[in-house]
């Protein structure tokens, strides 16, 4: 019933992702959210950021943001990481996951989608066929419209996380709750 709105994976933040193994599997290109998954909301690109994009950059990945926030919030956080960015995405339309990947020069097949909102940013990588990661925001400061989403967000990750229980009823959830 849920299924359009649950990710591929669910780990607890965009840095415990395992980019390495997801490069060999032929994976080139990676879309993030910035606002609580990258940062705090508003907040500046830290030297987590900074390594985590240096690194993917390192690695042969090409990155881009995808952001709904306005330009100038955009940019500045990408000033110290310069990659590409797409600001007023108008998430979870599916044209500017697409333009990312234009500009990235990648496709659905190869290309990763990390963010912290079901509503927006994994429906609408859903959508586009990209491979989708969850990860939980890391400041439980929200606006208000985003603190009344994640009610129903949490009714949603109920279903998705009895879902993986019933695939995998020995073993229960693993770390990354990885499903296909």
């Amino acid at each position: 019933m849920f299924q359009m709105f649950y990710p591929a994976e669910y780990p607890d933040s965009a840095y415990q992702i395992d980019f390495k193994r997801l490069y060999e599997e032929g994976y080139r290109g990676v879309i993030f959210d910035i606002d609580n998954t990258l940062v705090a909301h508003g907040a500046p690109a830290d030297a987590r950021a900074k390594r985590l994009f240096a690194s993917l950059k390192k690695m042969g990945y090409e990155c881009c943001l995808l952001s709904n926030n306005k330009e100038p919030r955009v940019r500045t956080f990408n000033e110290q990481i310069q990659v590409n960015y797409i600001f007023k995405a108008h998430k979870p339309r599916t044209a500017n996951y697409k333009k990312a990947m234009r500009l990235m020069g990648t496709d659905r097949g190869n290309t990763l989608f990390v963010g912290d909102q079901i509503f927006t940013d994994i429906w609408g990588a859903n959508r586009a066929g990209i491979r989708t990661f969850l990860v939980k925001p890391i400041d439980p400061k929200e606006e208000i419209q985003i603190v009344l989403k994640r009610y129903p967000e949490k009714l949603i990750l109920y279903f998705y996380k009895r879902r993986l229980k019933k695939q995998k009823p020995d073993r229960g959830i693993r770390s990354s709750n990885r499903h296909r």
